[in-house]
């Protein structure tokens, strides 16, 4: 997949930017089997098998080993044997592939289900919809809080479900766009620093952070490029805030992403969160300037499109100026 010419190349980002058509006018829908429902049971299977006595770090380095593995190797075969068939063939099962590892439609359609109930005042719908998308308690949060809690969401969700798969399916296809799928799955079954998992997760939770470094920072910068074509954001506060607080954030690449949203729309995010009845204190990111409001999450969301718009023609363009 690396070695190409550049007309190679210009069908290659033809099927990428096909992938992403299919994801806005179909999103998930729930008759096609997902891969990440698949990978989820395997992870779920050698999680309850492994996790269990000593050695629990080395256990944990077989695990990411194993379904990343797998998961190459698998979607390499598939994609293999399907150009044999026909090129056609490949290219759709590429395309599908590709597909099911971003998530433009479901982040937008997720957001929007936490809007249309806020607006309407109906804050126990809107509880209720916030519920399904983040792991905090979110039963007795007011408005502001609600809202929040989405724009960190579809902020820290442009990188893990669109911007970073995207930009390892232009370096290496539907095989790396689905290991990178995996990685982030991992992260977010074992990857968590409670006593269960601090040891087990640990290796998925470092690979998560490495294949996400660079595309969290070129998303951030790309969100700040396309914010020069939306209405009302605040540029220049968006560059201070994120080179300000990005690194307040306790993952290394979260951070960017929500702190130039947080900029960009001119809000504070970050705070105190109850995970199970737990205080949670993360730091804050961006100046208090104002009360959070419904139509933030309206701009949070024309900041993620424009964001991987714009990250999108980056990538593409230094792909075909590299093959030129």
């Amino acid at each position: 997949m690396m070695v190409m010419g550049y007309e190679p190349t210009i069908i290659f980002c033809k099927i990428i930017f096909a992938a992403i058509v299919l994801d806005l006018l179909m999103g998930d829908p729930r008759w096609l089997p997902h891969p990440v429902v698949l990978m989820g049971k395997l992870i779920t299977f050698l999680e309850k098998s492994w996790n269990r006595g000593e050695g629990r770090v080395w256990k944990g380095i077989c695990l990411t080993a194993t379904v990343v593995l797998l998961v190459f190797f698998l979607s390499f075969f598939l994609v293999f044997v399907a150009y044999q068939l026909h090129p056609f063939v490949g290219v759709f099962v590429q395309i599908y592939l590709i597909s099911t590892t971003i998530a433009i439609k479901g982040l937008s359609t997720a957001a929007k289900e936490v809007l249309v109930p806020l607006v309407k005042g109906n804050l126990v719908e809107a509880r209720l919809k916030l519920s399904m998308i983040v792991g905090r308690d979110t039963e007795s949060l007011p408005e502001s809080e609600i809202v929040r809690g989405t724009v960190e969401t579809v902020a820290e969700n442009t990188v893990d479900g669109i911007t970073a798969p995207l930009f390892w399916a232009i370096i290496g296809g539907a095989p790396l766009a689905m290991v990178y799928r995996a990685i982030n799955t991992l992260d977010s079954m074992v990857g968590h620093k409670d006593e269960r998992f601090m040891q087990f997760g640990w290796a998925s939770a470092k690979l998560d952070d490495l294949v996400n470094w660079f595309p969290a920072r070129l998303t951030a910068l790309s969100m700040w490029i396309a914010a020069f074509f939306i209405k009302g954001s605040k540029k220049r506060n968006g560059w201070n805030i994120t080179w300000r607080d990005a690194r307040k954030h306790p993952s290394p690449n979260s951070g960017w992403s929500e702190a130039m949203a947080a900029g960009l729309i001119g809000i504070q995010l970050g705070g105190i969160n109850y995970y199970r009845g737990k205080k949670s204190v993360r730091a804050q990111m961006g100046d208090p300037l104002r009360n959070l409001v419904c139509s933030d999450i309206e701009q949070a969301i024309r900041i993620m499109h424009g964001g991987w718009i714009v990250f999108f023609l980056i990538v593409v363009g230094l792909l075909l100026s590299v093959r030129s």
